[in-house]
């Protein structure tokens, strides 16, 4: 699980989860000379808390969750995001009832007023979140970029893609082999011949795919190194590596089987 994965939308949807939790133990509704309990006296309120709290808690927990999962995984057939959109738009509309069918001679509650704001916000993140560019960005920025190193130069401990801030050992990408074809250290020249000699490049390191999702949006160029890309790599969704081109570089593969060029790992998270 890495936070990184999390975008501004995913920030609304814990801040309104959490809303949402505080509105449970203020009065849901108000009227004079009684004092009316919290929607978790279900004597009273035998609706409101299973209708509006419960399904937007679990609401909240599947669009996180679907964060950190591949997006292959579902649940009775739908993705986790899909379900925890639906339950999202069932309790503001619950909710929005609530607001309306108030009981007569009482009045709206905190609880009532603040749970109809929290989970309008939850689902309208769900439904339209993704589609709105200041909260598809990442919620922790990205770390300052580390200065490329000259070319042929071998790259530095902790400055491989991979697990973010890793720092030990060598980093993920880097070739272990003494003359790699891209970015590792030349070999010595050869002895003087009778003519000029080309040194064999060495076997690339095995490579074993790996789901990864990035921290931001980021292009997917083709294969054959034309400039126009093939497709967007979003935030959230997972995509398998299938291939590495030298020391920060990916061969990667959408859902639906095209496959591309990923020029900058920095950040991901590997599943």
């Amino acid at each position: 699980m890495n936070i990184r994965s999390l975008t501004r939308g995913d920030g609304v949807v814990i801040g309104a989860a959490a809303l949402l939790f505080i509105a449970s133990f203020l009065d849901f509704y108000s009227a004079t000379g009684l004092d009316l309990p919290s929607v978790w006296d279900t004597d009273v309120y035998r609706l409101a808390l299973p209708t509006i709290f419960l399904l937007g808690f679990i609401a909240a927990g599947l669009l996180i969750a679907a964060r950190f999962q591949p997006e292959t995984r579902k649940l009775a057939g739908l993705p986790l995001a899909a379900w925890g959109t639906v339950l999202a738009v069932a309790a503001a509309w619950s909710s929005l009832w609530s607001l309306i069918t108030s009981p007569s001679g009482a009045d709206l509650g905190a609880g009532c007023i603040i749970a109809f704001l929290a989970t309008l916000a939850l689902a309208g993140v769900a439904v339209a979140g993704a589609k709105i560019p200041a909260l598809a960005g990442g919620l922790v920025p990205e770390p300052k970029p580390v200065t490329p190193a000259p070319y042929g130069a071998q790259p530095q401990p902790g400055t491989g893609y991979g697990y973010p801030g890793a720092q030990q050992g060598q980093p993920y990408g880097s070739t272990p082999q003494p003359a790699p074809p891209y970015g590792g250290t030349p070999q010595p020249n050869p002895a003087p011949g009778p003519g000029p000699q080309e040194a064999a490049p060495a076997p690339a390191a095995d490579f074993t795919p790996f789901w990864f999702a990035v921290p931001v949006a980021r292009p997917l160029f083709p294969e054959d190194g034309s400039p126009t890309p093939i497709a967007e790599l979003a935030p959230g969704t997972w995509y398998l590596a299938v291939d590495q081109r030298g020391p920060a570089t990916l061969i990667a593969q959408t859902q639906d089987g095209r496959r591309g060029v990923l020029n900058d790992t920095s950040g991901i998270q590997r599943g």
